[in-house]
């Protein structure tokens, strides 16, 4: 559903007693759970969270279509017990759980995937926990609200019939690589890079043995940055891949 028809429903938004929701439940279309789980390539070996889930149903998708263990974050306890009963009736509830949790506090360290329905105000709550929590790579899904100034990896545009378009967006959690590193080439000269970095997009200096160089380009995604390094007028700019683990270099390879 588009903004427009969140705004319909308003009307019939009625959250259990002595419950204050930030968002009102307004559920996807099955089109738009597959775009997201397609767009978030989800397989049997994610771990997804749906932060507020209302009725599951993303949740148990995930469990019934792509064999994900899935748990959905939902602070209203009728819409816990329909997709509950759901997941039973569908068999998948080996595979699924859910948490009646403010989406705010609860723990979401160990997610793979997040799947998202919330207004863009509510994301960028969001955003500065889900960049602190959780680990480089996970990927964020979700349908229609952005997340403020951080671009997006990925968009894609759901149509249908003579309906307006429904965009899908991913993000990938960066590593935080902002600061000075340090690493020997294969032929013996120090390299040192001088990073700085918004969300995925990283610039930066370079030296080779104290001699300034160019940072060609810098490509972030995840743990793993590539470098291109261009240490001279006319050689072909050397690559690096550099992994980053618990805001440390842990180790570089040269892009052959």
């Amino acid at each position: 559903m588009m903004f427009r028809d969140l705004l319909d429903d308003l009307d019939d938004y009625s959250p259990a007693p002595g419950k204050l929701l930030d968002v009102p439940f307004v559920p996807s279309d099955d089109d738009v759970i597959e775009g997201l789980l397609s767009l978030g390539e989800v397989r049997s070996t994610d771990l997804l969270y749906d932060l507020g889930c209302g009725d599951g149903r993303i949740v148990i998708a995930a469990a019934r279509t792509r064999g994900a263990r899935s748990i959905g974050v939902e602070l209203d306890p009728l819409r816990i017990a329909d997709a509950m009963e759901e997941a039973g009736h569908v068999r998948v509830e080996y595979l699924v759980d859910f948490i009646e949790e403010d989406i705010f506090t609860v723990d979401i360290r160990d997610a793979t995937v997040i799947t998202l329905y919330l207004l863009e105000a509510v994301n960028l709550q969001l955003r500065p926990r889900l960049l602190k929590e959780l680990r480089p790579g996970t990927r964020i899904l979700s349908h229609v609200f952005k997340m403020g100034d951080w671009r997006a990896d990925e968009q894609i545009e759901l149509r249908g019939g003579n309906q307006r378009g429904v965009n899908l967006y991913k993000w990938i959690v960066p590593a935080q690589v902002a600061g000075v590193w340090e690493w020997e080439g294969m032929e013996g000269g120090q390299y040192r890079v001088q990073l700085e970095q918004r969300f995925q997009d990283v610039t930066g200096s370079a030296w080779l043995d104290d001699a300034v160089v160019k940072v060609d380009s810098a490509t972030l995604c995840g743990a793993a940055l590539t470098l291109r390094i261009q240490t001279g007028k006319t050689a072909v700019p050397q690559a690096f891949i550099l992994n980053f683990e618990n805001n440390a270099l842990a180790s570089v390879w040269v892009d052959e």
